[in-house]
C-alpha cells in the first residue's frame, strides 16, 4: 500500500502535511504497511453496475413474480416499512450504545419499538411476555424448548419426550391419550397444520397435555391464517414462536437475519432470555439482566432489530381491522385456488382450508408426469414453483400458498397456468418431462447437482 499526498489535503484533524510517510500520517505499523500494490481489478463503474444489475436480474422475488411457495409464505414486503426501517435513528444505532447514560437517549426510540412490539404481540397472541431476540423460526423453536425444559427442571419435574405428530394430519385423541404420560414435558404443534387444516380439538390437546403438567408449545408459522380471530394462547397453549415474515410481511430469505420472537404464559416469564426490555417509572426504557431463572442468553444483542421494525410498522399500519383482513383474505385466496384446480390435480383433503392448499399429481402418473415435472412447467412460464414432495403424507403432493397480498387476477391468471399444465400432462407430455426450456442450462439432474459442486453452480 503506497499512499502519496501531492499536496495539502483535509483530514479528521485539520490539514495533512504533503508527505509519503504513511505510518506517521495515518498511524499504522510500518510492518502492517504493503511492500507493493494491491492486485486490485481495473474495472470501470459502468462495468460493475452492468455486472451486478444483470445478476439482480437473475433473481426471483415476490417483487418480480408470483411466489406460491407452501408452507414458506413468499408474500409482499410493503416499502414504507424498507423506507422506515432505513432512517438513520434507527439504521445507525450500534449494540454497544448506552441506554440511559453519556447520550444514551439515542436509543430509546428502538427500546420503545422492542418494548411495544413485545406488548402488541403479546395481544395477538393471548401471551404474557415475548422475547424478542431469536433470529429465526428454528431459533424460536430452541428458545421454546430451552424455556419448557426450565420449567420442568425448576419444579423437579423428571420428563424427557416431547411430542411431535409425524403425520401432519388432525392429530388422533385416542393415540395422543396413549401415549401421554408422566414422562411428556410438552407438545410441540402447528395449527392449522402443514396441509392447511386447523386442528378441531385443539383445546382438547392440550387439556391432556396439561393433565401431566406438560407444555404446549405453538409453531406460529402458520399464524397469517388465523391472526386476529383467533389466538393461541386461548386455545390452551403456554410458548409461542412466530415467523415474522410469515404472518407480518418482513423480508423473507437471502440466510437472514431473520425474526422468530417467543411469547411465554404467566408461569414462564421468569424463564424468559436476557435481557428483556422494560419501562421504567420515569417513562424511560432500558434493557434487564436481573432474572435469576432466565435461561440465559440466546443472542449477543438485538442483531435482527431491523427486521422487528418493519414488522411493528406492519401492524400499526393494518391496525385490528386490517391484521383480521390478512386473515380472511389468506384464507379466501386458498380456497379459490382450490376451489379452481381440485378438476384437475387430485385433492386428498377436500374440506375448507387455511392458508394453503395441498394437491397431488397422482393423477398425471398415468402419463408418466410426477410434481417435479408440473414445478418445472411453472418456471417456463415465470412461475416459482409451489412447494412439491411436502408434506410426505401426501403423495406426489403440490403444496400451493397464495398468501393474503396477491389479487384475483394474478390467481387466475396462475390457475390458468395449472390447467394448461395439467391438459399438457395428458396430451403432450414429452414437453413437461422436457421442462425448463427457458433457463440457461435447461433441466438440472438434482441428484447429480446435490453431488457435484460444479453443477450446482450452473
Amino acid at each position: 500500500m503506497k499512499l502519496i499526498f501531492e499536496k495539502s489535503v483535509p483530514g479528521r484533524h485539520g490539514v495533512l502535511p504533503p508527505t509519503n510517510d504513511v505510518a506517521s500520517t495515518i498511524h499504522i505499523k510500518k510492518e502492517l504497511l504493503r511492500s507493493s500494490d494491491a492486485a486490485l481489478p481495473e474495472l470501470s463503474e459502468l462495468d460493475v453496475v452492468r455486472h451486478f444489475t444483470e445478476l439482480s436480474r437473475r433473481n426471483f422475488g415476490v417483487d418480480t413474480n408470483f411466489y406460491p411457495l407452501g408452507s414458506c409464505t413468499m408474500k409482499y414486503n410493503p416499502k414504507v416499512a424498507e423506507r422506515i426501517a432505513a432512517y438513520p435513528g434507527f439504521a445507525h444505532l450500534h449494540p454497544l450504545m448506552p441506554q440511559l447514560r453519556m447520550g444514551g437517549i439515542l436509543t430509546q426510540g428502538a427500546l420503545e419499538v422492542l418494548y411495544d412490539m413485545d406488548k402488541m404481540l403479546c395481544e395477538i397472541t393471548a401471551m404474557a411476555g415475548f422475547t424478542m431476540q431469536p433470529m429465526a423460526g428454528a431459533h424460536g423453536e430452541l428458545t421454546g424448548i430451552m424455556i419448557m425444559a426450565a420449567y420442568h427442571r425448576d419444579k423437579g419435574n423428571k420428563k424427557t419426550t416431547v411430542l411431535i405428530p409425524d403425520s401432519r394430519g388432525v392429530v388422533d385423541l385416542n393415540a395422543l391419550k396413549k401415549t401421554v404420560n408422566s414422562e411428556t414435558a410438552g407438545i410441540m404443534l402447528t395449527c392449522p397444520n402443514t396441509l392447511g387444516i386447523f386442528e378441531p380439538d385443539i383445546k382438547e390437546i392440550c387439556k391432556i397435555i396439561h393433565s401431566v403438567d406438560g407444555l404446549c408449545y405453538y409453531d406460529g408459522a402458520n399464524l397469517n391464517a388465523i391472526v386476529g380471530k383467533a389466538r393461541p394462547g386461548d386455545f390452551g397453549f403456554d410458548i409461542v414462536h412466530l415467523n415474522l415474515h410469515k404472518t407480518f410481511a418482513t423480508p423473507h430469505g437471502g440466510g437472514g437475519p431473520g425474526a422468530g420472537p417467543v411469547g411465554v404464559v404467566e408461569k414462564l416469564l421468569d424463564f424468559l432470555p436476557v435481557s428483556l426490555v422494560v419501562k421504567r417509572d420515569d417513562g424511560t426504557f432500558a434493557l434487564e439482566y436481573d432474572r435469576p431463572k432466565s435461561i440465559g442468553y440466546i443472542a449477543p444483542f438485538y442483531g435482527n432489530f431491523a427486521i422487528i421494525l418493519r414488522a411493528y410498522v406492519y401492524i400499526l399500519m393494518l391496525g385490528k381491522e386490517g391484521l383480521k383482513r390478512v386473515a380472511e383474505n389468506a384464507v379466501l385466496n386458498a380456497n379459490y385456488v382450490k376451489e379452481k384446480l381440485k378438476k384437475y390435480y387430485e385433492l386428498p383433503f377436500g374440506q375448507v382450508c387455511k392458508h394453503e392448499c395441498v394437491f397431488s399429481a397422482s393423477r398425471q402418473i398415468e402419463t408418466g408426469i410426477h410434481a417435479i415435472d408440473i414445478a418445472k412447467g411453472l418456471i417456463d412460464r415465470g412461475y416459482h414453483p409451489p412447494t412439491v414432495y411436502f408434506p410426505s403424507i401426501v403423495k406426489e403432493s403440490i403444496m400451493i400458498e397464495p398468501t393474503e397480498t396477491e389479487s384475483k387476477e394474478t390467481l387466475d391468471a396462475f390457475i390458468q397456468t395449472m390447467i394448461e399444465l395439467a391438459e399438457m400432462a395428458k396430451q403432450e407430455p414429452e414437453k413437461l418431462t422436457a421442462a425448463p426450456i427457458t433457463t440457461p442450462v435447461g433441466r438440472l439432474d438434482e441428484t447429480a447437482a446435490a453431488k457435484n459442486v460444479d453443477i450446482a453452480q450452473l
